[in-house]
C-alpha cells in the first residue's frame, strides 16, 4: 500500500518476487493498476487519501474475527508485548464522543500563524497520558537542574520516573487501550471501507482473512510503502495505522514481519540518520529549540529523556554529541557546549521555509541536491525564490532552480519580467555519485560503503567539498569576533582534511573515511581507540561520537563494517551480517525480542530468529570483575534486548534505562517497553489514526462531521498564490495523484538529461480513465489541460483501464495521475505538475499533501 515497488523500487522489488516464488501471497491496494499490481495474488483498489479507512476497517475485522480471538498467540503477544492492557487517564474523550476530534483541542481565536499554523488549533496532549499510581520518592527534577547536578546525569534521569501504569491484563477495562481502539474502530465496517474507499467488500474482506491465515505463530506478513502514505495532512498517522494492525496480528520485530519504508533514493534513510532535517541532531534527538523547555543542557536533558526506555541513556548520547561538535573546548563547567548550539526558532521545515521566503523574511539559501523551482506549488515557490538577495544551487546541471530568473513559466508568458528578479544566483556544479567515496544508509538501515570509479571532469566538486570549505571559510571570518553568538563557531572543531599520505581525490577534498569515524566515535583521550558500540558511550565528555545510532559501524581505525560484502553461506538461515552494517548495532530486525515468546522460546520453529539460551556461560562482568549468570539472548540476529537479561527478570524499582524494564518488555526504546497501540504521546494529531479527507476533496466525511484533520498544517493562508478548493467544488471535481516513473526521477534534474532514459519517457502525460476521456471528448495522445487552484498545466492524454471511477458513497469520483518528473530543462522537457499542488501538509513531519488533491481535465 502507498508503493508502486515494481517501478519505483525495482531493485528491491526482486524480494517479494523471491517471496512470490516460495508460495508468498502478494497484495496490492492502490489507485491505479500498475505492473506492482499486474504481478500481485489480488490487486484492490482504494481512492487516494482514504488509506485510513481502509487499514481501520482491517482492525475492526481482526480483532473481532473467530481466528484472532481463538488463536491464544495473538492474545499473548497484545497483552505482554503491546500497551493494550493499559488504561488511559478518565479525562480523555476520543473521536466517537466528540464527532472526529479528540479531548485536548485548543483552537485558535484568530487566523493561526507561524509557527502554530495548524488549520483549527492544537492539540493539548495531557488527557491521552496513561493512568498512573502515585510517583515514587526521591528529589524533584526542578531541585537537581537548579543545583545543575551531573554529571553522571543518573539522578536527574531518575527524578523523571513517572508513577507506575495502571493495567488490565484481561483487556475488559472501558479504558484500556484495547477497548478504547475497538470502540474507535467499530464503525470502519467493511461496508463503510466500500464508501470510503470505493474498494469492493469482497476484496477487502479477502485481504483481511489473507493477512489473518498469513500471521500467528507460524505465519509473517509484512507491509511496504513509500511516498504515497507520507504525503497526506496524516501521512503519519497512515502509517501509524499500519504498525497498529501489525501489533495486533503479532508482525512486529520477527522475520517476515513489519513495516518497510520504500526510500525513493540510496541515501534518504542516512540523510534523516545524520539529518538534513531542521527539528532533529544527529541519531533523532531533538534539536534544542527556543520554544521548548531548553534553556539548560539539564532542561533539555529533563524535557527530551525516556527514564524508563532505552532513552534513558540520553544524556550519553548527547554530550558525546557536543563533544564531537566542540571538542576540547566542551567541557563540565560549560555544559559541555551547549549554549553555543543553535535553537531552533520553530518550523523550518520545507513549506515553511519558501512560505517565509514568499514574505521577504528569508535573505539567502543554498540549494544542494534538490530542485524546488518544480516542487510543491512551484508558482509559489519561484515567486519566493524571486524574493531572495541570493541563491547558490549546486548541481550536476543547469536545473530549474538555476535558470527559473530567465526560463520560468511566468517569465515566458510575460507575467514576470527578468528585470524584475533581484537575486544574485551562483552555480556550483557537482559531481555524480560514482565520482566520490562515501557511505549509503539504504532503507534497511544498512550502511554501504561506496569507492569512486572515475574522477568527475572540470570543476565538479562533491556536496562534502562545498560544506568542508564552506565551514573552513566561516571559522576564518568568524575568528575575531567576541560576540557570545558567535562563540560556537569559534569552538567549532573541524578536522576533515586528509591525514599525511592519504591523497584527496580533488583539491581540498575532505576524507570521507575521516567523517565515519567521526561519527562513529571514539575514547576522548585517544581518537585512535575507536568505540565498539552505543553501549560505551558516557556522559562525561571521555567519549566522543557524532551519531550515537551509527556507533560501532567503524570499531577500529582500520575496520570500516560499512565495507563488507560477506554474504551468509547458501543453506544456513541467517541475516547476512558480514553484509555492510545495519543500525543500531548491526541489528537487521528492531524489536527482535519479540520474536521469541514470555520464556524467551520461539514462538515457532519455522519463525525462529533470536531467543534465549539459558546454558550460555558468561564471562565475569569487565567493571565489577563479578561473575555473571549463565544464560545469554542468541540467534540469527543482533538481538534487540539486554544480551545477559533472562526473559524471567524483573524491573528494578529505581532503574532507570533497560533496568526499569522486565525480561518480557521487547520495545525497549518505548517508555513501558511495549509496542504502542495507543500513542500517548509524541503525535500532534491524536492518539490513534482516524478517517480525515484530504485538504481538498470531493466529498464530505462519512465518518465524522470533522472534515480534515483539525491540526494539519496550511502555510500562507489566504494568500493569493495557495488558493485552495473547498470541499466538492464543482470546478475541480477529480481526485488526482503524483507518481513516479522508472525511467525517470524525482524533478528529473538526474535523468532528463540523458539520452538513454529521455528517450524511453519524452513526454508528460496525464493518465485517467476511458469513462472520464469519453465523457470529455479526449482520445489517447491528445493534448489536455489539466487545473487546480493553484494553475493549470498542459500534457498529453493516456487513457487507459488501469484508472479510472470509483464510486464514493454512491456518487462516481474520477481518479487521474500524473507523474512529475518534467520542467523546462534537459533534453525532454514538459510542465511543472507541482504548479497544481498546494502548501498544505502533516502536523507531524510538514511533509506536503501530494497524493490526493483535487484538479479539472478538459481538452485543449
Amino acid at each position: 500500500m502507498g508503493s508502486n515497488m515494481a517501478e519505483c523500487h525495482p531493485v528491491a522489488f526482486r524480494w517479494p518476487m523471491k517471496a512470490k516464488l516460495n508460495g508468498a501471497k502478494l497484495v496490492h491496494v492502490d489507485p491505479r493498476f500498475t505492473r506492482t499490481s499486474a504481478v500481485a495474488d489480488l490487486h484492490v483498489p482504494i481512492r487516494a487519501g482514504s488509506d485510513i479507512a481502509f487499514l481501520g476497517g482491517l482492525i475492526n475485522y481482526v480483532v473481532n474475527s473467530k481466528r484472532w480471538n481463538s488463536d491464544p498467540f495473538f492474545k499473548e503477544f497484545v497483552v505482554n508485548y503491546t500497551n493494550a492492557a493499559t488504561i488511559i487517564s478518565d479525562d480523555f474523550k476520543d473521536t466517537e464522543e466528540l464527532d472526529g476530534v479528540f479531548s485536548g483541542l485548543v483552537k485558535f481565536s484568530e487566523p493561526p500563524f507561524w509557527p502554530y499554523n495548524g488549520l483549527e488549533g492544537r492539540y493539548d496532549s495531557a488527557t491521552w497520558a496513561y493512568k498512573r499510581g502515585p510517583k515514587g520518592p526521591g528529589p524533584a527534577t526542578k531541585d537537581l537542574i537548579a543545583k545543575r547536578a551531573g554529571p553522571p546525569f543518573d539522578d536527574l534521569v531518575r527524578s523523571l520516573k513517572p508513577g507506575p501504569a495502571e493495567r488490565d491484563p484481561t483487556l475488559q477495562h472501558p479504558h484500556c487501550a484495547f477497548q478504547i481502539l475497538k470502540r474507535h474502530f467499530a464503525r470502519y465496517t467493511p461496508e463503510m471501507v466500500e464508501q470510503i474507499c470505493g474498494s469492493p467488500k469482497e476484496k477487502f474482506l479477502k485481504v483481511a482473512e489473507m493477512l489473518l491465515e498469513n500471521s500467528g505463530r507460524d505465519r509473517t506478513s509484512a507491509f511496504a510503502y513509500a511516498v504515497a502514505w507520507t504525503q497526506h495532512t496524516y501521512g503519519v498517522q497512515m502509517i501509524s495505522c499500519c504498525a497498529l494492525l501489525q501489533l495486533l496480528l503479532g508482525n512486529i520485530g520477527r522475520p517476515g514481519a513489519g513495516v518497510m519504508a520504500l526510500r525513493g533514493h540510496a541515501a534518504i534513510q542516512g540523510s534523516t540518520d545524520v539529518p538534513t532535517l531542521y527539528h532533529s541532531i544527529h541519531g533523532y534527538m531533538n534539536a534544542p529549540s527556543a520554544l521548548r523547555p531548553h534553556e539548560t543542557l539539564r532542561d533539555y536533558m529533563a524535557a527530551e529523556t525516556s527514564p524508563t526506555s532505552y532513552y534513558g541513556n540520553l544524556p550519553k548520547f548527547l554530550v558525546s554529541y557536543f563533544k564531537s561538535m566542540y571538542g576540547e573546548a566542551a567541557t563540565k563547567e560549560n555544559d559541555f557546549g551547549y549554549d553555543w548550539h543553535p535553537k531552533i526558532l520553530g518550523d523550518h521545515s520545507h513549506i515553511a521555509s519558501f512560505a517565509a521566503m514568499a514574505e521577504g523574511k528569508v535573505k539567502g539559501m543554498c540549494c544542494v541536491g534538490q530542485n524546488p523551482a518544480t516542487s510543491l506549488n512551484g508558482v509559489a515557490t519561484r515567486q519566493a525564490l524571486r524574493q531572495l538577495d541570493w541563491l547558490v544551487v549546486k548541481d550536476n546541471w543547469l536545473t530549474e532552480t538555476a535558470t527559473y530568473w530567465y526560463l520560468g513559466p511566468e517569465v515566458k508568458n510575460g507575467e514576470v519580467k527578468i528585470g524584475d528578479n533581484k537575486t544574485e544566483i551562483f552555480f556550483f556544479p557537482s559531481t555524480q555519485i560514482a565520482e566520490y567515496d562515501g557511505s549509503f544508509t539504504n532503507t534497511q538501515r544498512m550502511l554501504q560503503w561506496h569507492s569512486f570509479a572515475a574522477k568527475a571532469p572540470g570543476d565538479c566538486r562533491t556536496d562534502s567539498w562545498f560544506y568542508h570549505n564552506l565551514a573552513k571559510r566561516l571559522k576564518k571570518a568568524y575568528a575575531g569576533s567576541k560576540l557570545p553568538r558567535d562563540e560556537g563557531w569559534n569552538k567549532l572543531t573541524w578536522d576533515f582534511d586528509p591525514d599525511a599520505g592519504e591523497e584527496p581525490l580533488y583539491p581540498g577534498e575532505i576524507s570521507a573515511r575521516k567523517v565515519l569515524r567521526e561519527i562513529n566515535g571514539y575514547q576522548t583521550a585517544d581518537p585512535k581507540q575507536h568505540l565498539k558500540g552505543f553501549g560505551e558511550l558516557k556522559d562525561d565528555g571521555s567519549t566522543t561520537c557524532a551519531s550515537w545510532i551509527y556507533c560501532g559501524c567503524y570499531p577500529a581505525w582500520d575496520q570500516n563494517l560499512t565495507a563488507r560484502r560477506e554474504p551468509d553461506p547458501p543453506g544456513v538461515p541467517g541475516a547476512h551480517l558480514k553484509w555492510g552494517w545495519a543500525w543500531p548495532a548491526n541489528r537487521r530486525v528492531m524489536y527482535n525480542r519479540a520474536s521469541a515468546d514470555l520464556k524467551g522460546n520461539p514462538w515457532s520453529e519455522r519463525k525462529r530468529w533470536v531467543w534465549w539460551d539459558p546454558t550460555f556461560v558468561n564471562p565475569p562482568d569487565p567493571k565489577t570483575k563479578k561473575p555473571v549468570p549463565k544464560g545469554k539472548w542468541v540467534g540469527y540476529d543482533v538481538p534487540d534486548f539486554g544480551a545477559t537479561k533472562a526473559p524471567d527478570a524483573q524491573a528494578k524499582p529505581d532503574g532507570i534505562g533497560l533496568d526499569a524494564l522486565s525480561g518480557t518488555q521487547p520495545f525497549i526504546m518505548r517508555a513501558d517497553g511495549r509496542g504502542w497501540l495507543f500513542v500517548p504521546a509524541g503525535l500532534v494529531d491524536g492518539p490513534l489514526p482516524t478517517h480525515y479527507e484530504p485538504h481538498e476533496s470531493p466529498v464530505k466525511n462519512l465518518l465524522y462531521k470533522q472534515q480534515t484533520s483539525p491540526v494539519h498544517k496550511v502555510w500562507a493562508p489566504g494568500k493569493p498564490y495557495n488558493k485552495l478548493a473547498v470541499v466538492g467544488d464543482p470546478k475541480f471535481p477529480y481526485v488526482i495523484s503524483t507518481y513516479r516513473l522508472t525511467e525517470q526521477y524525482l524533478a528529473g534534474a538526474m535523468s532528463r538529461w540523458l539520452p538513454w532514459l529521455a528517450e524511453l519517457q519524452p513526454e508528460l502525460f496525464i493518465e485517467m480513465g476511458k469513462g472520464l476521456a469519453q465523457e470529455k471528448g479526449i482520445k489517447n495522445l491528445d493534448w489536455v489541460v489539466v487545473t487546480s487552484p493553484r494553475g493549470h498545466i498542459r500534457a498529453k492524454a493516456l487513457v487507459t483501464d488501469r484508472i479510472g471511477v470509483m464510486h464514493i458513497a454512491g456518487k462516481p469520483i474520477h481518479h487521474v495521475g500524473m507523474p512529475w518528473h518534467w520542467g523546462w530543462m534537459g533534453l525532454v522537457t514538459g510542465d511543472v505538475v507541482n504548479d497544481l499542488t498546494s502548501w498544505v501538509g502533516d502536523p507531524n513531519v510538514s511533509i506536503h499533501e501530494g497524493k490526493a488533491f483535487v484538479c479539472n481535465v478538459e481538452k485543449a
